[in-house]
């Protein structure tokens, strides 16, 4: 572990002034959010859910919630990490976390190295019951005024949302080669259907290289208070899947072979793919939904997989069970999901 970026606010009365400073600090568009632990919660992805809230993110409430996957520690905490890169955190405040296991502290810890932000603790305890974890961190500050210029640092992470270019999964044509092979028709691939260890990817190319030859189709558009419900999605995969075929109206299939260079560095547009690649049309990205691509690839990026893999892969499983029941739960948008589209 590197604790270069961590500090300890020892609050040692539990001034109700660093906790309200903590609070008024948590303003997300400028890469800042402070996140308040739930107490006395037994769940093990309870800080993870809370880092979400934080993000602006809501869990489907109820015993058969389609999130109930996202009660699995290593699966909340990565979506937590993926929202985390997407939309540029670059701070994160935690009170009370003289409250917080160890395993919890380690976590937090973790999803530092993890996301590259600025971690701030508010120990509102005695210095001396620091977990060893902590206790090894050396920059700590117990001030006032140390805390409020703490708070108004710079943080490691530019405080915009992170929008790196693509990893190629193949070297691109020339735009010379690849003008050659269509002027305005859909890309065609050779009748491979999907990309498996061991096989040789597909020559249908990516979305920025057929960005050169075609131009976009525009976005549909969707009401706000839609975009809204997309946007509080918790999961990344689910919110970036819905928002796709909210503005397209494509098939559900369609996002089975989108890869990571489907999508532009630049999350403006995204090309989606037909059966056999016979029809691979690039669709616009509206503003709205361009956080929500962002955090898709900011999940699929975190996962060991190969860049030719499918961003939207493991939604796909089990006939997309959690994808098709937050479609349910979204009846404005009409989102047809037949589970027959998801087979090989």
């Amino acid at each position: 572990m590197v604790y270069g970026d961590v500090t300890i606010v020892v609050d040692e009365r539990d001034d109700l002034f660093f906790t309200r400073a903590a609070l008024q600090a948590h303003r997300p568009a400028e890469g800042r959010i402070t996140v308040q632990p739930t107490p006395a919660s037994g769940s093990p992805a309870a800080l993870a859910h809370d880092m979400l809230y934080a993000l602006g993110k809501r869990l489907a409430p109820g015993p058969h919630s389609p999130d109930v996957w996202l009660d699995s520690v290593n699966a909340a905490w990565l979506a937590a990490a993926s929202w985390g890169v997407a939309t540029g955190v670059r701070h994160v405040v935690v009170t009370r976390a003289h409250l917080l296991t160890i395993r919890r502290i380690d976590q937090l810890l973790a999803w530092r190295e993890l996301t590259g932000a600025q971690l701030t603790l508010l120990w509102q305890r005695l210095p001396r019951g620091l977990p060893p974890a902590l206790a090894r961190i050396e920059r700590r500050i117990c001030g006032r005024e140390e805390f409020e210029a703490l708070l108004g640092e710079p943080g490691p992470i530019p405080a915009r949302p992170s929008f790196p270019p693509a990893a190629s999964a193949m070297p691109q044509p020339a735009p010379a080669v690849a003008a050659r092979r269509s002027s305005a028709l859909p890309l065609r691939g050779n009748g491979a259907t999907a990309v498996r260890p061991g096989r040789p990817a597909h020559p249908c190319t990516g979305a920025l290289a057929t960005a050169q030859l075609v131009q976009a189709a525009p976005a549909i558009e969707i009401a706000s208070e839609e975009t809204a419900a997309l946007a509080a999605l918790a999961h990344p995969l689910i919110a970036g899947a819905l928002s796709v075929l909210a503005f397209t109206r494509a098939g559900l299939g369609s996002l089975r072979f989108t890869r990571d260079l489907d999508i532009t560095g630049d999350v403006c547009a995204i090309k989606l793919h037909g059966v056999n690649h016979r029809c691979c049309p690039l669709h616009a990205v509206p503003a709205w939904a361009r956080p929500l691509l962002a955090g898709a690839r900011a999940h699929h990026r975190l996962t060991p997989c190969p860049p030719g893999d499918g961003v939207f892969a493991p939604v796909m499983l089990a006939e997309a069970r959690h994808l098709r029941a937050h479609a349910g739960r979204l009846p404005r948008l009409d989102l047809s999901l037949p589970a027959c589209t998801l087979v090989p």
